[in-house]
């Protein structure tokens, strides 16, 4: 239970081979921080879909499942797995309720590693993720997107992630994708699809 647990929620990512990255200058990098913090202020919810590609060394094929997020200001969070299998996780009142099949079960968060861990993962779905604190940051833009790469500094992240990585659209403040690399260098890959933000959604989205 523990590995399925400790596997799904630390695959938050996604990868997309982008070529021709190149480095923000310094004004590109305030542009567009002080953008997307402004707009990621303004969101009170967030709903979408997401189809996820998990990548081990060892297997010749990604594993794909998918299912939908659902995210509530300022930190109530349902991620939800429907196909091939039913799998949910919920964020709420310091605590994670876990759902696999049917087999309910509970986690306390109020430890710093799960501050820490809920924090990264509504970072993650929000774009409200440079926390120079937390994390050292570079900025890259392509031809389509405006890259942030996070590598943490803590201890207690650094376990589970190697490198943590947030794909913007040109023009969007939030967050189309997001890669995370292990520290074994296996990643996951998710990308978002259908995004509905301030959309209005009732607290049973997160009875779990």
């Amino acid at each position: 239970m523990k590995i399925k647990f400790f596997t799904i929620l630390f695959s938050f990512t996604v990868s997309i081979g982008f070529a021709q990255e190149q480095k923000m200058s310094n004004s590109e990098i305030l542009n567009f921080k002080n953008e997307v913090t402004k707009e990621t202020k303004n969101i009170k919810s967030l709903k979408t879909d997401f189809v996820q590609y998990k990548h081990m060394d060892f297997l010749s094929k990604d594993i794909e499942t998918s299912g939908k997020m659902v995210f509530k200001a300022p930190n109530l969070l349902n991620w939800q797995y429907t196909k091939p299998y039913q799998y949910s996780i919920v964020f709420k009142n310091n605590k994670i309720y876990i759902n696999d099949q049917g087999n309910k079960s509970t986690v306390d968060a109020k430890s710093k590693m799960f501050e820490k861990i809920n924090k990264l993962i509504v970072g993650s779905v929000s774009g409200n993720m440079f926390d120079d604190n937390e994390f050292t940051i570079t900025y890259f833009k392509t031809k389509d997107y405006n890259i942030a790469k996070l590598f943490p500094k803590t201890a207690t992240i650094k376990k589970y992630i190697k490198e943590v990585n947030l794909f913007f659209p040109e023009n969007e403040s939030t967050v189309s994708q997001v890669k995370l690399i292990e520290p074994s260098g296996d990643y996951t890959k998710i990308v978002f699809k259908n995004k509905q933000v301030n959309a209005k959604i009732d607290d049973s989205a997160f009875t779990n």
